[in-house]
């Protein structure tokens, strides 16, 4: 189980760690172009670069995170920090780009199953005092 544990949290972290990279490398160094996105996702996404910090938020949000997983340090907080963007991924790509959920599920599910090995973490925030 423990050897499980470490390779889901390794593949997680690296999804994460691309996706945040490689956005930076696009809108800073401008390394390589975005594919062209059409239709209600466009506007999804030109909302998010319009709010100014958005996306810079959710992008440091997913680096910072992904190196907490890939290392190993303060597993449960990262996981608890990224549940919040991970369901609005899920929800994004549902909604606006179903083809998108290949992707996307077995991230959720590798997200859910990490949650699921700290369990003992979180148990105190569901006890009734």
């Amino acid at each position: 189980m423990k050897i499980a544990v470490i390779i889901v949290r390794t593949l997680v972290a690296l999804m994460f760690l691309f996706a945040s990279v490689t956005y930076f490398a696009m809108v800073y160094f401008h390394a390589f172009t975005m594919p062209p996105v059409t239709g209600n996702m466009k506007v999804f996404n030109d909302g998010l670069e319009a709010s100014g910090y958005l996306m810079l938020l959710i992008k440091i949000t997913e680096l910072v995170c992904a190196l907490l997983l890939l290392f190993g340090r303060y597993v449960a907080l990262a996981l608890v920090v990224l549940f919040p963007v991970m369901v609005n991924i899920v929800l994004v790509n549902a909604f606006l780009s179903p083809s998108g959920l290949t992707m996307v599920i077995p991230l959720l599910a590798g997200v859910l199953f990490l949650a699921y090995t700290q369990r003992e973490k979180y148990a105190p925030l569901f006890t009734a005092k």
